[in-house]
């Protein structure tokens, strides 16, 4: 495409402290949010003639970390077609060559709230058990493609008005784990498990922690474990909890078992203690939800040592979520996640700008030819 008709293309606008150079598709721009990822807001989409989100991702080159950040975020959102993960509706960088090029805009589907507001709410069973069963899915579903997101927290979980929900981010990238002695507090860690909080091996059910700690807020209205950072994070599961076994504590690195060995020992409390009844909404009469049940899966999933924590298909199974169960939500296709060492990929900052501006070029490209607009029209 010549470079003036590139240009004609395209318009800025100021939105809050930053200048966001979109494609005349898209207006009445408004911020909406912001994050370590981007600044995001609402637009109207005059060629589908919906409103929708577009992020633009902020300073995507100034170091490897962001770079690599932005560019599994690109390839997985472009590769996952689930509906309860955001999908992406386009991709575009105003800028004309590999030597310009420093934006990227993400459009996504635009949705009501998140779940920080959600939480504040009275919910009844069956909303709360149909907003589990849509993060399970959701969860089910990036799994399957090899994606453990290991960083599930309310404010990267968006919903409707009408209840449906849909996971907003990918997580963390496996070199991006640190352990319990990395102290300062970056991000919010309220919702990590304990082997990520620990510097240990993980598993597939290590996102089930934090789907349990999301459901215990819901119900309580508050923080389940506000850490101020890792190691009082640690000291929050435990008090509530109760100190773990050894056979726990043999699992843990030296340095670490070491600390964790010297803490003051807990009995933590029973579940009934935790999660008294008047918590809960009252009994569903209409699909025989009960505070007993939500409760049960919450002692399943709040479960410290990983290999006895129940597993992301039993939890779909439990009675307090199989009530919505759906063979073609549950067993969705999996993703086809083409670049097979996304997460160990290590790249020069310009490396990964090239990476980026060719996975752009490459959505454009089959925006032209026609391969995208099944997906986009869902």
């Amino acid at each position: 495409m010549n470079k003036n008709k590139r240009e004609k293309e395209f318009y800025s606008v100021d939105v809050g402290d930053s200048t966001f150079t979109v494609l005349k598709r898209y207006q009445n721009l408004r911020p909406i949010g912001s994050g370590a990822q981007g600044i995001v807001c609402s637009a109207y989409d005059n060629n589908l003639e919906r409103n929708v989100a577009i992020k633009k991702l902020s300073r995507p080159f100034q170091n490897q970390t962001h770079a690599k950040r932005a560019y599994r975020e690109l390839v997985l959102m472009k590769c996952v077609n689930h509906k309860n993960i955001i999908g992406l509706l386009n991709v575009f960088t105003p800028q004309k060559t590999l030597e310009e090029f420093q934006d990227v805009y993400l459009v996504m589907e635009l949705m009501d709230a998140n779940l920080c507001q959600v939480i504040q709410m009275e919910l009844d069973h069956e909303r709360l058990s149909y907003l589990l069963y849509q993060m399970l899915c959701g969860i089910k579903h990036l799994h399957a493609a090899g994606i453990i997101h290991r960083d599930l927290k309310p404010s990267n979980i968006v919903v409707k008005s009408d209840c449906t929900l849909k996971i907003l981010d990918f997580g963390l990238a496996r070199t991006a784990a640190t352990g319990l002695l990395m102290t300062p507090y970056v991000v919010t860690r309220y919702y990590r498990a304990p082997e990520v909080i620990l510097g240990m091996g993980y598993q597939a059910n290590v996102d089930i922690w934090s789907v349990g700690c999301i459901l215990a807020e819901m119900v309580r209205h508050k923080i389940l474990f506000p850490g101020r950072d890792y190691i009082d994070q640690w000291n929050k599961v435990i008090e509530q909890l109760g100190t773990p076994t050894q056979e726990f504590l043999l699992k843990l690195n030296q340095s670490v078992r070491t600390y964790v060995e010297n803490r003051p020992r807990y009995t933590g409390y029973s579940f009934e203690k935790l999660f008294p009844d008047v918590l809960f909404p009252a009994d569903s009469e209409h699909s025989k939800l009960k505070a007993s049940q939500a409760r049960d899966l919450l002692s399943k999933m709040l479960v410290i040592d990983a290999s006895k924590r129940i597993s992301v298909d039993e939890a779909l199974q439990h009675p307090y979520i199989n009530v919505w169960y759906d063979p073609a939500e549950v067993e969705a296709p999996s993703p086809l996640i083409t670049d097979k060492q996304l997460d160990e990929r290590e790249h020069t900052v310009e490396e990964w700008k090239e990476l980026i501006y060719k996975e752009v070029l490459d959505w454009e490209e089959r925006m032209k030819n026609g391969v995208i607009r099944a997906q986009v029209q869902q």
